[in-house]
């Protein structure tokens, strides 16, 4: 019996995927390093990434480049298939779906930082629905929706405004064309 070989051609857009998903995961791992008050209450750095993705090479690429996140997050910290890895998958899939509808929205009135606003309380409502059907069965853990909230809108601005500013440079394909 002979073996048969399965070659996979890789695309230029591979590894573009491949390269924005390594720039999101290494913003990942800033975030976990960072110390928080709250456990959940971080910057969300990664999202810079999705918005830059999401604005240059639409809504599928920046799918595959948090989902890759995700994955490839949650195995470097240790937390693949955990709580933390579920309530990450969650609010990101929160946060997507908000983006593919937001993206229809007027652009002149809905741009990185706004974008990045609907995406942060997206994630942290998904996270928030998610923690009370599986990890805290009480309605009591809404009562950090305020704290959750308040972050989401102080981060989400932040990112999307260093999103706006990466926005402004040409893109790094471009540059090397």
């Amino acid at each position: 019996m002979t073996a048969s070989v399965t070659e996979l051609t890789v695309t230029a857009e591979d590894r573009r995927v491949a390269w924005l998903a390594t720039a999101a995961v290494a913003l990942s791992l800033v975030d976990a390093a960072i110390p928080s008050p709250l456990p959940g209450v971080k910057p969300g750095l990664a999202n810079i990434v999705t918005l830059v993705v999401l604005q240059r090479y639409g809504w599928a690429t920046a799918v595959w480049v948090s989902g890759l996140r995700v994955l490839a997050g949650s195995l470097l910290l240790g937390y693949f298939l955990a709580p933390g890895f579920f309530l990450s998958l969650t609010g990101t899939a929160f946060s997507l779906a908000t983006l593919g509808l937001a993206r229809h929205l007027p652009a002149r009135w809905f741009g990185p930082v706004s974008l990045s606003i609907l995406a942060a309380f997206a994630h942290i409502g998904g996270q928030l629905l998610l923690a009370r059907a599986w990890l805290i069965p009480h309605d009591g853990v809404f009562l950090l929706t305020p704290v959750f909230a308040a972050a989401a809108l102080v981060f989400g601005t932040l990112n999307g405004l260093i999103a706006a500013k990466l926005l402004m440079e040409p893109s790094a394909a471009a540059t090397h064309r």
